[in-house]
């Protein structure tokens, strides 16, 4: 019985894992990419320019990477998050 309670509670924190927003603010190329509808190259964009400029303080700054227009955030904004913009710029 215990191990059925215990797969089953692994089971919901995976898909609230899995339901969680990325911060864009943290997040890793690959953890950026594994995000549907950003590739790759669009990855190592937001990291580039979020190492470049420093933490973004709303998924609507996206627009100043390359590759990100309105309709693009639309889709992407319910996946993504900026978390605490000021702790990121604490953490450089």
């Amino acid at each position: 019985m215990k191990s059925i309670l215990s797969s089953i509670a692994l089971f919901l924190a995976g898909i609230g894992l899995a339901l969680a927003a990325v911060n864009i603010n943290t997040a890793s190329v690959a953890e950026l990419d594994a995000v549907k509808g950003i590739g790759p190259s669009k990855a190592k964009a937001i990291v580039e320019h979020r190492d470049k400029n420093g933490p973004f303080k709303s998924v609507d700054d996206l627009k100043e990477v390359k590759g990100f227009g309105d309709k693009s955030l639309d889709k992407l904004r319910s996946e993504l998050s900026v978390g605490d913009a000021a702790a990121a710029a604490k953490k450089k």
